[in-house]
């Protein structure tokens, strides 16, 4: 089996670069299950300060594989073990984001793209909704921006999704927007961050406890509906579904 996850390690640094060019990175069950086993290794290995995560190609993530869904339980473990993890996660993006995507990125500690990347929430344009990624993009994103961007699946650029709480900072090449980042990280103590992670995530980690299992059970129940499947098979056909005016 081709391997999705590829992992390096530079200085304290272990880099998980998602490579799924086939179907642009998306969530299949396969991805989400060699990411979380990446995980696994860098939690317990002690010389990972911390993560970066990225990609190749143009597309970061394009949301969940519509071919190979995971279950959305797996996605929420998925997420739950980022924010979890006693080490910090850093999104590096220089490509396109949708989607499930920006679940990755709202579990990310920090998250760094260049101005080329683009962003969007396009589940209610194949009928369903944003519900188990909503699980860390609610506690740290501005409202009034998930609201427009949810509702309406609309196309944001970088500089917006840094104003929306989506991103930590943006720039025309994202690895000098990192270089001070990584620098800080590599200087910081392994308790002194972990302690610290944990202040941080402490809500993102009570929303999950909290809603977790009603959200996981919205996005099933979605995803089975005769709406989605006309919106899903839209998507593949390349064609407008059957309810746009």
């Amino acid at each position: 089996m081709t391997e999705l996850v590829h992992t390096t390690h530079d200085r304290g640094i272990t880099t998980l670069t998602l490579d799924s060019p086939g179907n642009r990175n998306a969530l299949s069950a396969a991805l989400v299950g060699g990411l979380a086993d990446a995980l696994t290794r860098c939690a317990a290995d002690g010389d990972v300060r911390a993560v970066v995560l990225t990609h190749t190609g143009n597309t970061f993530c394009a949301g969940a594989d519509l071919r190979d869904p995971p279950h959305p339980e797996g996605l929420v473990d998925l997420l739950r073990q980022i924010i979890g993890l006693s080490k910090p996660v850093v999104a590096r993006v220089t490509g396109h984001v949708r989607a499930g995507g920006l679940g990755l990125l709202g579990a990310c500690d920090i998250a760094a793209a260049s101005t080329a990347a683009t962003f969007a929430f396009t589940e209610v344009r194949i009928g369903v909704a944003p519900a188990v990624i909503s699980l860390p993009l609610l506690p740290r994103s501005d409202p009034r921006a998930l609201a427009r961007y949810y509702l309406t699946g609309e196309r944001f650029d970088s500089a917006e999704a840094v104003r929306a709480g989506l991103l930590t900072a943006a720039g025309d090449d994202v690895d000098e927007v990192l270089a001070p980042v990584l620098d800080g990280l590599r200087r910081a103590s392994p308790q002194g961050l972990a302690e610290t992670k944990g202040l941080l995530t402490a809500t993102v980690l009570e929303t999950f406890d909290r809603d977790a299992a009603g959200l996981t059970a919205l996005s099933a129940r979605l995803f089975s509906s005769p709406q989605a499947r006309e919106g899903m098979t839209a998507f593949l056909e390349r064609r407008d579904p059957a309810w746009v005016m």
